[in-house]
């Protein structure tokens, strides 16, 4: 008889997973991992090919054989447009506006109206003088005529005396003389009031016209600076009180005032020809001529203010516009027994001059990589810099689209 079988080994673990589960989570888990590692590959490969595009600019060469011409740079700064005859226009005397003519973009001539002020109680001292004008000469004519009457009596006094003394005592003929003389002196005086208001009318009617306000030259209001109501004065007296009713400008005086980098000052003369560029129409350019170099530098900012006429008139262009000067380079005169070689002058943007390693460099754009290149530089104008040594003129520059250029690294040039 055979012996009974132990049963008690015998166990089913519930908590560990079935075969078929263990092989697929194993193998979920390798793809998952594998398709990490392929991500992270591809990212890098495409990194690594890709090739950032650059901006460039293209460094000028001026002075040199073929760019003498007068459409060569010389020098190039930055300013704004003016108008060489402007005025803040105001009242002559204190008074409340109550009336204004014109606004924004209005043209006046010389001498029309532009606002008035209210002159209510001017007028009445105008009329009040007017009528001691008048009181005045009634008195002249009342003692012009009482000088004549008495006159003649003294005359007559003077003759009788004269025929015979013993018919006019002699106290009589001192009162005849006596009352012509005071005739004479209260005329004299009457004369003198007479004088005096109209003196008085002459400056009521002056004060009154210094109620209107005119235009002091013919040319276009750029901005109101006071409105109806407002309280206006020849100068501002704080409150309300306004100092100038409008701000006026001639535009066919229009120029640009450049501040020049005094280094460079000594390539500017009056009369030299210049190309301006505005701010608001980059793509467009306008003819001047250098006007005036003005007799002192700005000691703070090393610079010398130089005002450029505008001889291209466009009504494009507005006081007070951000404007870019070039100085053109003067024509040399044709001689052909002298050859010597003209002064080459580099100009760079300032955003192509970098400092790396405590040296000046700039990255030129070389076969579509970057080589840096150490530079000498004089000092910014305009938004260039005038290298010294370091080019020749012509190369391609990084001015942006990489934050750390580096010697060979590769770039595209849209």
């Amino acid at each position: 008889m055979s012996s009974p079988v132990d049963l008690s080994k015998l166990r089913i673990n519930r908590d560990a997973p079935a075969a078929p589960v263990r092989k697929a989570l194993t193998r979920n888990l390798i793809i998952f991992v594998v398709a990490i590692a392929l991500a992270a590959t591809a990212i890098f490969a495409l990194k690594a090919r890709a090739v950032p595009t650059v901006q460039v600019a293209t460094a000028t060469a001026t002075g040199a054989a073929g760019a003498t011409s007068g459409g060569a740079t010389s020098v190039t700064a930055n300013g704004y447009v003016v108008a060489r005859t402007k005025a803040s226009v105001s009242a002559k005397i204190a008074g409340r506006l109550a009336y204004l003519g014109v606004s924004e973009g209005s043209f006046v001539h010389k001498g029309d109206i532009i606002a008035r002020l209210d002159n209510a109680d001017l007028l009445a001292a105008v009329s009040q003088a007017r009528a001691n004008v008048s009181s005045a000469q009634a008195s002249v004519i009342e003692t012009a005529a009482d000088r004549e009457q008495l006159a003649r009596e003294a005359a007559r006094a003077r003759d009788i005396r004269a025929s015979n003394p013993t018919l006019l005592a002699p106290q009589d003929y001192e009162a005849a003389t006596s009352r012509s003389a005071q005739a004479d002196a209260r005329y004299s005086a009457a004369t003198a009031r007479k004088e005096s208001a109209e003196a008085a009318l002459k400056l009521a009617e002056a004060t009154n016209d210094n109620t209107i306000i005119r235009a002091p030259f013919t040319g276009t209001v750029l901005r109101k600076d006071a409105e109806v109501g407002e309280v206006v004065a020849p100068s501002v007296g704080g409150g309300l009180t306004r100092g100038a009713v409008v701000t006026m400008a001639d535009l066919a005086t229009l120029e640009v005032e450049v501040d020049v980098n005094e280094a460079y000052i000594g390539r500017i003369t009056n009369g030299q020809a210049a190309r301006i560029t505005l701010d608001a129409y980059p793509d467009t350019t306008f003819r001047g001529v250098t006007r005036q170099v003005v007799p002192t530098a700005d000691r703070q900012r090393a610079t010398v203010q130089v005002k450029v006429s505008i001889t291209d008139h466009d009504p494009r262009i507005l006081p007070e516009m951000g404007a870019k000067v070039d100085f053109l380079v003067p024509e040399a005169p044709h001689d052909s027994t002298k050859s010597a070689p003209a002064r080459v002058s580099i100009r760079v943007p300032e955003a192509a001059v970098k400092t790396d390693s405590g040296a000046t460099v700039v990255w030129v754009v070389r076969d579509s990589h970057l080589v840096r290149r150490v530079v000498t530089t004089g000092p910014a104008s305009g938004g260039y810099f005038e290298i010294r040594s370091g080019l020749n003129g012509g190369e391609q520059l990084l001015v942006g689209g990489v934050d750390a250029p580096a010697n060979g690294m590769r770039v595209k040039v849209p």
